[in-house]
């Protein structure tokens, strides 16, 4: 078996660099490496930029995981489909970012049929929703007519869009948050959407799949700067399939 070794414990007052190397990350469960601490954005910082994330249920520890190999997504590389772009004529969604931020989180942790429970706890809304205050943080919203359809949010450090989570109640409104994002992250020349683990809707989009050793390398440049990104457009934007293949 790939390393199964026993997981690093960590407390609240360990400083953020107690977390592992991603190296030491267990092969079953794929990339589980600690637990413990907590979810101050320090912590939470430093683990996004060493390819570390939050993934945890209601009543669990928090556990830390770096998933080998990682999915991910280049902005430009977004596969826009003839059936997106069908829907995106029919749909007219509408787009804006950071306009419901907190909103957009409280969706994304609804429970979804077949989905027992959400990892997205109370303390971890509180958590990125203080991301969100200090600039780190940031959501894409979809309307179609007054109601909100879709949407995802996710951490923009450096020249890396780590994605957390997104929801969809129209058909293809969840893509047509994927396909904003990417646009703006191409435009600003953003290496890498992350979208942590591989799914087979992930991977239609263009998504594919990158070693932990290479994303880590990645990382250790991309985001040696943690810089805050600004000058996101304000106001709302028809969506179109224009621009990303």
């Amino acid at each position: 078996m790939k390393n199964s070794s026993r997981i690093a414990w960590i407390s609240a007052g360990d400083p953020p660099e107690r977390l592992p190397d991603v190296s030491k990350a267990a092969g079953e469960p794929n990339g589980l490496l600690a637990a413990g601490g907590d979810l101050s954005a320090e912590r939470l910082l430093y683990a996004y930029r060493h390819g570390i994330f939050p993934w945890f249920s209601e009543g669990q520890p928090i556990l830390w995981w770096s998933p080998d190999p990682r999915c991910v997504l280049e902005p430009s590389q977004f596969h826009v489909s003839r059936s997106l772009r069908r829907s995106l004529r029919r749909a007219e969604f509408v787009s804006s970012f950071n306009e419901a931020f907190d909103d957009v989180v409280a969706a994304c942790a609804e429970e979804r049929p077949g989905q027992d429970g959400t990892w997205i706890t109370e303390d971890m809304a509180r958590a990125y929703s203080g991301l969100r205050r200090d600039g780190w943080a940031d959501s894409v919203e979809i309307r179609s007519g007054d109601e909100r359809v879709g949407g995802m949010y996710g951490l923009a450090i450096g020249r890396v869009f780590f994605g957390e989570s997104m929801f969809s109640r129209h058909d293809d409104a969840s893509r047509a948050a994927m396909l904003v994002l990417c646009r703006e992250l191409a435009a600003r020349d953003f290496l890498l959407l992350d979208c942590q683990v591989e799914s087979p809707h992930l991977l239609t989009l263009g998504a594919r799949l990158m070693p932990r050793a290479a994303f880590s390398a990645l990382l250790a440049d991309a985001c040696r700067a943690p810089e805050r990104w600004t000058g996101l457009p304000a106001g709302r934007r028809t969506v179109s399939a224009d621009s990303l293949q």
